[in-house]
């Protein structure tokens, strides 16, 4: 309602009669009015009649950009991809033109993140396409940098590694040239996940470690911190893996963060064939797994089932995986469909010894890097 409120105010549409307007701003105030007292967005849908009508009266419609972008991060963060993805495109529709392009370009990076969330990648690509081109036409070097970044995760998600890790080797040094370091740090740490997935987890830590420490902001240095979790429990550093990830659910605030990391901690505890803790972080998990984003839900049953194998459940496993397919295939998550698959053409596989899955981590633990890497962690711990 509220939303269809700031429609009134779209270049494309006849310019409502004062009157129309007045009837439906107190409308749409009357009903926020109700909703006082009930959170966060209802403070937020508040801020956007108010902003909108504050638009209207003074014929300045970049007064509602701030509000739509403050609210559409709020439901991102809410998991509410759809939702924010609407406000978005409003935002769009009826700033086209009419906001600072600043604002412009952010509002179309963040709808291409809202939409490969939905893994809605040509949408997602197509948004990042038109930040980019904005961007190129004011000459604003770092976001164009930005949208590059964007159009890359959508080739990582997809499944392409090699296009993904030559694109962000392409993207470092072109930021580490420009001495962006925002670009930097997420450059860093798309090398580092690609590095990672590509079987090469030694020479992807670092990266990931490098994008922890360029970070300047909270949310986006525990995405590094996560993603360098995984990574590490892939060569074997259970140890090292869980003093990351939960510092991260000790200090994420945004579900679908916390929901990650709760999915490598619970398969970290598989690992360790730790059946007790494996079904508290994975009961934590299903606490959130209907609001979080396909990519992530596919995670979660690919990981439960690889678990329930480990401790020798061959029936549940396969069918976890098989939800798991099932959520890959229907969003086009290639990589996950790739591997999933695959193990469930070999399910005893899951349940390798414990000797054969740490022997990796025997010879990895010699390289100097990631002794440094256990050490800083281990400093992390509060």
């Amino acid at each position: 309602m509220t939303l269809r409120f700031v429609d009134l105010l779209a270049p494309d549409r006849e310019p409502p009669s004062p009157d129309v307007f007045r009837y439906q701003w107190a409308a749409t105030e009357r009903y926020c009015a109700e909703l006082a007292g009930e959170g966060t967005e209802a403070s937020h849908l508040s801020c956007i009649v108010r902003a909108a009508g504050e638009a209207h009266g003074i014929g300045d419609i970049a007064l509602v950009g701030p509000a739509l972008f403050a609210y559409a991060l709020y439901l991102e963060q809410e998991s509410h991809f759809e939702e924010a993805e609407d406000a978005l495109q409003t935002m769009v529709q009826v700033g086209e033109g009419r906001i600072a392009v600043n604002d412009m370009i952010s509002a179309w990076l963040r709808l291409g993140r809202v939409r490969r969330l939905q893994a809605d990648f040509l949408g997602a690509d197509a948004a990042y396409e038109e930040a980019g081109r904005i961007a190129t036409s004011v000459e604003d070097h770092e976001k164009v940098l930005i949208s590059r970044i964007g159009r890359c995760s959508v080739v990582y998600f997809q499944g392409n590694l090699a296009e993904a890790e030559r694109g962000w080797r392409g993207i470092l040094a072109d930021a580490q040239a420009a001495r962006s370091g925002v670009a930097e740090a997420q450059a860093e740490h798309g090398l580092g996940n690609v590095l990672a997935r590509r079987g090469q987890a030694e020479a992807g830590a670092p990266h990931l470690w490098r994008a922890y420490e360029l970070y300047d902001d909270e949310t986006s240095q525990l995405r590094a911190l996560s993603d360098l979790g995984l990574t590490l429990l892939s060569v074997g550093d259970v140890a090292g893996a869980e003093r990351a990830l939960t510092e991260v659910v000790r200090r994420e605030q945004i579900p679908e963060g916390s929901a990650n990391a709760k999915i490598e901690l619970m398969n970290c505890a598989s690992f360790r064939r730790d059946r007790l803790t494996f079904e508290r972080w994975r009961e934590s998990v299903l606490e959130h797994c209907v609001a979080i984003s396909p990519n992530v839900r596919s995670d979660f049953h690919l990981k439960a089932g690889i678990g329930f194998a480990r401790f020798g459940n061959f029936r549940r496993s396969e069918r976890e995986l098989r939800q798991a397919l099932e959520i890959a295939t229907a969003h086009g998550l290639h990589e996950f469909v790739f591997r999933i698959e695959r193990l469930l053409g070999g399910l005893n596989d899951c349940g390798a010894p414990e000797h054969v899955e740490n022997a990796a981590f025997e010879d990895q633990t010699r390289a100097g890097s990631l002794r440094e890497l256990s050490a800083s962690l281990a400093a992390l711990a509060p």
